[in-house]
């Protein structure tokens, strides 16, 4: 029997009364696609339920992590094509062929949520300034950051499993670890809908720190520049500032306003340094799918 074209992965957490009707919407509409549901160590009937809807389950003995049960799903799955998907029934299993449609032209393609689809203002805005973070550093319009609903090529999520974090910022990662290679990725708008049944298990502030130590984490291993240099002209600027205000004052050159240039020099030097060490491991990285 040949490898399924496309696998499904679900990661489930005390889903057992929406993860059956999850399964079996997507069963009813791509029947030969591997249906796969990662139990991410359930206390509740997850893993039972999913198995009689049709899905095949991975189950974790303990509650690892969402970004945790998406790298055992990559790992378990066969299909040349993973879509990741949420198993509390907010994503429409119909926009998965509009995923499709666009491959193999782009690496990657992933669901954009609407404004009106966020579940909170707050949720909103830090969406919005995740997005301006993640679209300087990898210096293209990233319209959704942390979107848990994407399609990739399989060898591409093989590629950055080492970097997915166990946490719900693996999207972060890999969108970001993808546009910074130079592979291709594709937006396109879905409807989200509210959560019919549980409550989410994002926490905005701790998952929200999170997702911006990701962000800085992802554009050093990257781009380190686009951090150092910036920080470099600040100093710069407020060395400069400084002995301005000095002179004018007192007509001297300050000690601190000597540690605020220097400083700046140091910034910069060392994100040089940063910019050919991240290129040198990018080199080799690329040259090791060859050998």
């Amino acid at each position: 029997m040949s490898a399924p074209e496309v696998s499904i992965l679900i990661p489930a957490y005390n889903e057992a009364q929406i993860i059956g009707d999850v399964v079996t919407s997507i069963k009813k509409l791509y029947p030969d696609f591997e249906i796969i549901v990662i139990n991410d160590g359930s206390t509740d009937q997850t893993a039972q339920t999913a198995k009689e809807a049709g899905a095949l389950v991975y189950s974790h003995p303990n509650n690892i992590g969402n970004g945790a049960a998406i790298k055992s799903g990559i790992r378990f799955a066969s299909g040349k094509i993973l879509v990741f998907m949420d198993g509390d029934g907010q994503h429409d299993p119909q926009d998965i062929e509009k995923m499709l449609h666009y491959f193999p032209d782009f690496d990657m393609v992933v669901g954009a949520r609407s404004k009106g689809n966020q579940e909170s203002w707050g949720r909103a805005l830090a969406n919005k300034i995740y997005n301006w973070l993640a679209s300087y550093v990898a210096k293209f319009p990233v319209q959704d950051l942390t979107s848990g609903f994407r399609a990739v090529k399989s060898e591409i999520a093989h590629h950055f499993l080492y970097l997915l974090p166990n946490t719900y910022s693996y999207p972060t990662t890999l969108t970001l670890g993808v546009l910074r290679s130079g592979r291709s990725v594709k937006y396109i708008p879905i409807n989200v809908e509210k959560r019919k049944k549980g409550n989410s298990k994002i926490k905005i502030f701790q998952d929200g720190t999170r997702f911006f130590l990701i962000i800085a984490k992802i554009c050093t291993l990257y781009s380190p520049f686009r951090i150092f240099l910036p920080m470099s002209i600040m100093m710069f600027l407020l060395g400069l500032s400084y002995y301005i205000y000095t002179f004018v004052a007192w007509g001297r050159f300050t000690n601190m306003s000597a540690l605020l240039f220097t400083t700046s020099v140091l910034i910069f030097m060392m994100g040089l340094i940063s910019e050919q060490i991240c290129q040198m491991r990018f080199e080799r990285s690329e040259g090791d799918k060859f050998v």
